[in-house]
């Protein structure tokens, strides 16, 4: 197993500074999120081989640059997965995951078992959530959504949004009106606003970082984006504007499926602008729709690998929605267990990542997103679109609204913790 170290730095600031040093000395680096042990100094580090760690030490003192360390890079062994193990520690299932547990890369075809052996699914989702709950706790966070546009220039064939579908009503938001929106997650205490819409150029870049301000001053909120492919210097101005996450899709990490998918949209060219937001020193979002046409076990294996290779931050990840008015209107919908089964074995394999339970899982089951919760998930989130605009952001059919109070109540179904900001806030409001 290739030995490596990590650096990890006080600011998002000083990590692209070293990175950018380091990358000079032409020392190949990856970036990753930093593993949960090492705390949240900052959530990316610096991974480099263990045979240039005088040379990086010998550049950081150089520059006088004090960081919070350099440490060698090995997975913390789980208690809760050393208990499981014990007593079944020869079955093929508790290999592969003993092998995941001492940061050993499993090969294809054990993710393949893993995915598609419903005899060990029980024990897979058990072990996700011993897991989660070891590395995250038992907070899930809840982010709000504004989804401020339906207008979309790109006509992916799985998307309600698509340009061709002129059965839609269309609509842009006011800023103003995704202001008021903005201020009323605030309120509910929600630290984190989505602004989701489809990639619509109307709104350029100066209306794009006029809203990150005004909502950055007027509420503190945390900003992640999801507009589609962008330019890197937008990508740049919106991050010194303020905003902290990008969440940029990919669906499938296989081209064909992905050209088929994406009919006016190159596969290198995503993977690229993933590049680029995480150079730019976003926290990096994306994920894969479970029953694409074409997709096999396999396929999806190679997601979870390529989300590793690719150091991704947050991983969405739901079953297909056939969609009226989209060339996949008649196909099955994606196979829930297996969208949770993804989901648990995301949780073991790539551990320290943010994992929503999607509106995807409710839209297809009442209690999908609970369940979702219970084999690894760590965040909800509900739609702050106002009530006029909601129905028409139909990126598939039937798209179940998700609300504070159906995030409240599915945590508490699954007995895990509402975030302390929004209890306060209700609270709050009920005795203010």
């Amino acid at each position: 197993m290739e030995s490596n170290y990590l650096l990890i730095c006080n600011s998002t600031n000083q990590m692209l500074q070293a990175n950018k040093l380091i990358n000079q000395r032409n020392i190949s680096t990856d970036l990753i999120p930093v593993p949960a042990e090492y705390g949240n100094i900052c959530n990316t580090g610096i991974r480099f081989s263990s045979e240039k760690l005088y040379l990086v030490k010998e550049l950081l003192n150089e520059q006088e640059m004090l960081v919070h360390g350099i440490f060698p890079l090995k997975p913390r062994r789980y208690e809760g997965i050393i208990q499981a193990l014990r007593d079944n520690a020869e079955n093929k299932f508790s290999k592969i995951i003993n092998k995941i547990h001492i940061g050993e890369v499993p090969t294809l075809s054990e993710l393949v078992y893993m995915l598609d052996t419903e005899q060990v699914e029980e024990r897979l989702f058990s072990l996700a959530n011993k897991l989660r709950e070891e590395i995250i706790g038992e907070e899930v966070e809840i982010r709000g959504a504004i989804e401020f546009s339906n207008i979309c220039k790109k006509n992916c064939n799985y998307c309600g949004l698509r340009r061709s579908n002129n059965k839609l009503l269309r609509y842009r938001m006011s800023v103003e009106e995704i202001l008021i929106a903005a201020q009323e997650l605030s309120e509910m205490g929600i630290k984190t606003v989505i602004l989701q819409s489809g990639e619509d150029s109307w709104y350029d870049t100066s209306t794009i970082v006029e809203i990150i301000t005004k909502i950055r001053q007027q509420t503190g909120l945390k900003i992640t984006l999801s507009l589609g492919e962008r330019t890197k210097e937008e990508y740049e101005i919106f991050r010194e504007a303020g905003a902290s996450n990008y969440l940029l899709k990919i669906e499938t990490s296989d081209e064909e499926i992905f050209a088929q998918a994406h009919p006016d949209d190159d596969f290198n060219t995503r993977v690229k602008h993933l590049k680029w937001l995480k150079e730019l020193g976003y926290l990096v979002g994306s994920g894969n729709i479970i029953g694409l046409p074409g997709q096999t076990s396999e396929t999806i294996a190679k997601d979870l690998i390529f989300f590793r290779n690719m150091g991704i931050h947050m991983i969405g990840i739901g079953p297909l929605i056939p969609t009226a008015n989209t060339p996949y209107s008649e196909l099955p919908q994606g196979d829930i267990n297996l969208s949770l089964r993804t989901i648990a074995l995301t949780r073991l394999f790539l551990r320290n990542v943010f994992i929503p339970a999607t509106t995807a899982l409710a839209t297809l089951h009442p209690a999908a997103q609970e369940w979702g919760l219970e084999v690894g998930a760590n965040k909800l989130m509900i739609i702050a679109t106002p009530a006029k605009y909601r129905a028409a952001y139909c990126i598939y059919d039937d798209k179940r609204f998700v609300d504070l109070d159906n995030a409240l109540t599915a945590i508490r179904n699954t007995k895990r913790k509402i975030p302390q900001t929004i209890t306060d806030q209700m609270l709050y409001h009920k005795h203010g």
